[in-house]
């Protein structure tokens, strides 16, 4: 009877710190997938903020609210 206590003991053990082990993973994994949401969304602003700065200085624009034309010589 001893021997069959110790083993059930330690399945009981294994299960547990899988079980927990297996938690603290999904904690991770959102925490993950949160931080990939936010830094493609801060990417994408960067990103944007760039080219509309940059296309605010091309050639539509200056063309027709500046009357400049230096894009096209």
């Amino acid at each position: 009877m001893k021997l069959k206590e110790t083993i059930m003991i330690a399945i009981a053990a294994l299960a547990f710190m899988l079980i927990t082990g297996i938690a603290k993973a999904e904690d991770t994994i959102d925490v993950k997938v949160k931080n990939h949401v936010v830094n493609e969304w801060n990417d994408i602003k960067e990103y944007q903020t760039k080219t509309w700065a940059e296309a605010k200085t091309k050639w539509p624009w200056n063309v027709l609210l500046k009357g400049n034309n230096d894009t096209q010589n």
